[in-house]
């Protein structure tokens, strides 16, 4: 699962496949007709080139007549380095079409990684790779694209921050410095409620929304009005390493405050593992929005702007937001996740951060919210509902 943010404070939790462990495919029969052993040769070079940081050897990988592979070989070699790149493998599966004209050919090849000091176990998916037997052996002709992932680090020249509590990884001509100082005021934010937190946040921004796209593995046009998502990037187990994407096309036109709610917000899912969490999605999503927007001095007319319009027009919600009305394609989305950040504000308002934070960790292992309600609160979730629909009720522009 994917947990994502939409435009400034509205927060998305598109479904996905992605908490299906990966499982590569048996080779077909017919690839060593296209010297699938030699493509596999070529992928160790780049593996020992990748883990040595030696961009002449990734370099040499590429056929002498194609400088612009070459190039992105020795490219990728310099961010393999600068983000550490660890437990790394590249193992050929089967071939994706026969040779092109060009005397290239497409293979499916499963890649696995990690970066060293943030990820506790690597991430792996099927990326396409590019081959070329030019007489002197096979060569690796191109990677990414087609219709396999291409992880963000993978997808072209790259950006690299580190530090020992945060990692951005940023496609090479957008603001590196801007999402690492967002990063980094993000992580107190999210600590103040999460006291128990280790920081350790990984932040990948791809050069526009197509390439993040296919680093998620989703459909064209599926993250347009998305700021960032929280997940894997890879179809993995139930330790899969949980980072940021952004979505620079939408994230870089919010303001300052906007782009502060998100990275906070995401944050928040990071620190809570939410990809697994076994709670409702008014309460994954709405959680996220509490810890972000619990100090923000933004007005309710901004923050809870798109619930007070609905208010006035339909009256208030008849029960707690179901999964449905989180479809990334629904119509009143800004409204749903602005209810679900007051449902949360609501039972903060009843209690405090301590027994939102331990209602959040029950209901996420798998406990029942109405047993949760009462041990907490002394409520019923018919209780919640009234309490949440009169904040709704009070909002300004409501009436």
């Amino acid at each position: 699962m994917l947990v994502a943010a939409l435009l400034a404070w509205t927060f998305l939790t598109p479904d996905d496949d992605a908490d299906e462990p990966y499982v590569a495919q048996v080779p077909s029969a017919t690839s060593s007709a296209l010297d699938a052993g030699g493509a596999a040769q070529a992928l160790q070079g780049l593996v020992t080139a990748l883990n040595d940081g030696d961009r002449a050897a990734a370099a040499a990988l590429a056929a002498p007549d194609d400088s612009a592979t070459s190039t992105r070989l020795a490219e990728l070699a310099d961010t393999a380095a600068a983000a550490r790149i660890g437990d790394l493998s590249m193992r050929y599966i089967t071939e994706a079409g026969g040779r092109a004209a060009d005397g290239t050919w497409a293979a499916e090849v499963d890649v696995a990684w990690a970066y060293e000091g943030f990820d506790d176990e690597p991430t792996a998916t099927g990326v396409q790779v590019r081959f070329r037997d030019d007489g002197d052996g096979v060569r690796v002709a191109g990677i990414g694209g087609g219709s396999l992932r291409t992880p963000v680090w993978m997808s072209g020249p790259m950006q690299v921050r580190r530090t020992d509590d945060l990692l951005v990884v940023a496609a090479a001509g957008l603001d590196l410095d801007s999402y690492v100082q967002t990063a980094r005021r993000a992580l107190p934010v999210v600590e103040r409620v999460l006291t128990a937190w280790t920081p350790r946040l990984v932040v990948e921004v791809p050069a526009d929304r197509a390439a993040l796209e296919s680093a998620l593995g989703s459909e064209s046009g599926y993250y347009a009005q998305i700021a960032a998502v929280t997940g894997s990037g890879g179809l993995v187990g139930p330790d899969a390493p949980n980072h940021v994407f952004v979505n620079p096309e939408v994230f870089d036109g919010l303001g300052r405050a906007g782009q502060d709610v998100v990275l906070a917000h995401e944050s928040t899912h990071v620190a809570t593992d939410a990809p697994a969490s076994q709670a409702p999605t008014w309460l994954v999503e709405g959680f996220a929005d509490y810890v972000a927007l619990r100090d923000t001095r933004l007005p309710l007319t901004r923050t809870a702007k798109q619930v007070a319009q609905q208010v006035r027009t339909d009256g208030v919600p008849d029960a707690l937001p179901t999964p449905a009305e989180f479809d990334t394609r629904g119509p009143h989305l800004g409204a749903v996740y602005e209810s679900a950040w007051l449902i949360c504000e609501t039972l903060a308002a009843a209690a405090d951060d301590a027994v939102l934070v331990a209602f959040y960790d029950a209901v996420s292992a798998g406990a029942d919210v109405a047993a949760e309600l009462r041990a907490g609160l002394g409520w019923t979730e018919a209780d919640l509902v009234r309490a949440w629909q009169d904040r709704l009720r009070d909002l300004p522009g409501a009436a």
